[in-house]
């Protein structure tokens, strides 16, 4: 494993020199910019230590240039100027991290360490991805907890057959993340995956969109038009919320499912099919069977073999690795210097309930990143977008809330009341995929007043959108 030092300072060439060789890397040292930037391209270094003030072509030149470099060797940059704006401006530039000088040893190797094992763990992302496709494993991509181990072993059981799978769990669990594993570890993974959102698209749209058209078959059709059905051919149609197809779709749904043959509007013969179909949804298809708003047949040929997804709250054991995955795409994405969450705000982040579950989680940590102006995530920056139930859990009874916080039994009660009022708000949301008009008619209050409470209790629509 090798590093390059750059640094005009012999006696920190030294130091480090002899410091990473007892730690086992071969260092390979530079003493001006210029001359690094020849290095880099020679010697093709595994990691690279930089320092951030030299004469001609100083560390921040060096990493500017480096963008015309062909190297994946992180930059650990090497300042005497403590001030977070130098590590803000390398951070933006590319650098992996930033130490400052005086050198303390010990950090110098946790630090050389981490990147060594962040190009490690890229790479084995990257080789995974180049196997599996876009997007990585489910463990990557939804943690290793023990219920998210069996979701794993549940996807590599069924994706060999030809089953039609039902997914099942609350909005931003993951049911996309699976379907696409099923399919990618299935036979068909050299064909297409197709999905639809069946809440999405208009009931007058959706039979064309499924099955397609012929030309002339309704007004606006000048040209024969293929559905989802003949795209997904000798592949996976993924039917996300499944629960909104309207009832007379599901009959012809079904015939298709039963005969393996499909029939585009206006089309007088069928064509042969041959799909294999994964379904998604976050109602309960078996209430909805009884309420005669779901038929029973169908349900019992989506759910040849069900996958329930677990909620975030219920497996909080994958907070800490989903957030900091998240921490590491949106600071790239955003060139910001933050690159660790606190301890104490991993605290709150796992306590939280999480109503839009992972989704909601994502989005607390992009805007958490987006206002951050350390590299550090403190509890105060997480803090108000997770809204007031963050301090006391989802399910903090009124005794604990008065006895174990030192407030009154009013201040509980009006506390509770609020916990009860939000998470009320929270299911009604994702019963309608964020759609506050039909909230607000469902909970029978007015657009407005919803709006204020949402505003009041920290509530954000964009995490039951999809």
């Amino acid at each position: 494993m090798k590093v390059l030092v750059i640094d005009d300072d012999e006696g920190t060439q030294r130091l480090l020199r002899k410091l990473l060789t007892t730690e086992g890397f071969e260092v390979i040292v530079a003493n001006n910019g210029l001359i690094g930037l020849d290095r880099i391209v020679a010697d093709t270094p595994d990691l690279i230590l930089l320092d951030l003030h030299m004469p001609e072509l100083d560390g921040l030149g060096v990493l500017d240039r480096m963008r015309f470099i062909t190297s994946s060797a992180p930059v650990v940059m090497l300042t005497g100027d403590t001030m977070v704006r130098s590590a803000v401006r390398a951070t933006q530039l590319g650098a992996f991290d930033y130490l400052t000088k005086p050198i303390d040893p010990v950090e110098v190797v946790r630090v050389v360490r981490r990147a060594v094992e962040t190009k490690a763990l890229k790479l084995e992302v990257d080789d995974l991805r180049r196997q599996l496709g876009e997007g990585g494993g489910l463990a990557a991509q939804m943690g290793s907890s023990p219920p998210i181990r069996e979701i794993i072993d549940q996807v590599q059981t069924v994706a060999s057959s030809n089953f039609s799978v039902l997914v099942l769990g609350e909005t931003g669990t993951g049911k996309d993340l699976v379907a696409q594993a099923i399919h990618r570890q299935s036979e068909r993974r050299a064909k297409p995956f197709i999905a639809i959102d069946c809440g999405a698209i208009p009931e007058a749209l959706l039979e064309s969109e499924l099955f397609g058209h012929e030309k002339g078959s309704f007004t606006g059709a000048d040209r024969r038009r293929k559905g989802h059905f003949q795209l997904a051919e000798g592949g996976t149609l993924f039917l996300d919320e499944i629960g909104n197809l309207p009832l007379t779709l599901q009959a012809k749904l079904l015939r298709a499912l039963e005969s393996r043959q499909v029939l585009a509007v206006g089309a007088t013969d069928s064509t042969p099919m041959d799909v294999r179909f994964v379904a998604a949804t976050n109602n309960d298809l078996q209430a909805r069977v009884k309420d005669g708003l779901f038929r029973a047949d169908l349900y019992f040929r989506l759910a040849q073999y069900t996958i329930s997804l677990p909620a975030l709250r219920d497996r909080p054991g994958d907070v800490p690795h989903l957030a900091q995955r998240f921490l590491e795409e949106v600071r790239v994405e955003l060139k910001r210097p933050v690159r660790e969450i606190a301890p104490e705000a991993m605290q709150l982040l796992q306590t939280h309930e999480w109503c839009g579950n992972v989704r909601e989680l994502r989005n607390v940590i992009r805007q958490a990143v987006l206002e951050a102006k350390d590299v550090v995530l403190h509890p105060g920056a997480v803090q108000r977008f997770l809204g007031r139930s963050a301090a006391v859990g989802p399910v903090a009874p009124i005794a604990k809330l008065a006895g174990l916080t030192g407030r009154s039994l009013k201040d509980a009660a009006e506390e509770a009341a609020r916990e009860a009022e939000r998470l009320i708000i929270c299911e009604t949301l994702r019963t309608t995929r964020g759609n506050k008009s039909q909230a607000a008619r469902a909970l029978q209050t007015d657009f407005k007043t919803l709006h204020v409470k949402m505003k009041h209790l920290g509530i954000a629509v964009n995490d039951f959108s999809n």
